[in-house]
């Protein structure tokens, strides 16, 4: 069994100094490469896998912008009547059998690629927690490889105990995950990265994603859970789209003064404005074959013009999306 799997811990993140973007790119030192390697460490590697979110289904729809949307960005989906989606919801780890009842499917995956037209597409990816594991690539590469040197014949304090001693909110992060959730779409999920929003007039707005299910969150007592089986997200959400569509709104948490663009640990405040960017409606399954999953990938830094990466971990995560997608061909 993965060392992985024998921590009582939910998941990954960390507040330390707050540096600038130029600063954090700077240390940066973790090719590409060893932060794939540093996944399989503490995931395990599988044949025609993803290294993390292995375990998804994949669904399609159709997304509509709101009336505010084109005020903050000339980004082209924003403009367009509607646009064509991709979705694949997933839970963590890089482990496809996880079952979902297992706490470290914590937190679920939302990613969405806008197919836009000719061709162009443009992603999103987020998660179901308010904030992202680490600050930096380089942190987050010593978390993973924190864990996977901590298993339970591990001398104590294990190196994960001692990452917690310089990095106290990794521990309340990876303590306070949401319960089970009753399917993949009542959940909320944030796409923990900053992007500066250009608008028609080149006004710049630095900018957070949020989806915010329509039917709200609700989630499993620990009874419902202890009778849902492994596979129950999946087999809940052919369900229901079976019944009616699947929605989620979309908003752009605008950052203001003070707030820090550039370490996606540090969550903004709930008071931050929210700009409605428009509804996404899943209505049908996509192709879920080997070959299916296989062919789709979402790269965090896949924009269109009116969108620039605010982020200097976007760029970080970007290079290792393709080296894990080249992996599992």
């Amino acid at each position: 069994m993965n060392q992985y799997l024998s921590i009582n811990i939910k998941t990954l993140v960390f507040a330390a100094t707050i540096l600038t973007a130029t600063e954090m790119q700077a240390q940066t030192t973790s090719t590409p490469q060893q932060m794939v390697d540093a996944l399989h460490g503490t995931f395990g590697k599988h044949d025609n896998a993803r290294a993390v979110h292995a375990k998804g289904i994949i669904l399609q729809g159709i997304f509509t912008p709101g009336p505010e949307a084109k005020k903050i960005t000339k980004a082209i989906h924003f403009q367009n009547k509607s646009t064509p989606v991709t979705v694949r919801f997933s839970d963590f780890t890089g482990i496809p059998s996880i079952s979902d009842t297992n706490p470290l499917s914590n937190p679920r995956g939302l990613a969405i690629k806008f197919n836009i037209e000719n061709g162009q597409t443009t992603d999103i990816v987020a998660h179901s927690y308010n904030g992202f594991p680490v600050a930096t690539t380089d942190e987050f590469r010593q978390l993973l490889q924190a864990i996977s040197s901590s298993g339970p014949d591990a001398a104590h304090p294990t190196a994960l105990e001692q990452f917690f001693v310089t990095h106290p909110i990794a521990k309340t992060f990876l303590t306070s995950q949401k319960p089970a959730t009753t399917s993949f779409a009542t959940l909320s999920y944030y796409g923990v990265n900053s992007f500066k929003f250009i608008n028609q007039k080149g006004k710049s707005t630095f900018i957070r994603y949020q989806f915010i299910p329509v039917e709200g969150e609700h989630f499993l007592t620990k009874e419902e859970l202890s009778k849902s089986s492994d596979d129950y997200l999946s087999e809940e959400i052919k369900k229901h789209i079976a019944t009616k569509p699947v929605q989620f709104k979309l908003y752009a948490q605008i950052a203001e003064q003070g707030d820090d663009i550039s370490n996606p640990s540090i969550a903004w405040s709930d008071s931050r404005k929210r700009v409605l960017l428009g509804t996404i409606t899943i209505k049908t399954l996509g192709d879920n074959s080997v070959e299916g999953d296989k062919k789709l990938s979402f790269i965090p830094n896949h924009i269109t013009e009116g969108i620039e990466i605010a982020d200097p971990m976007l760029e970080d995560r970007s290079k290792a999306y393709p080296i894990s997608v080249k992996e599992r061909q």
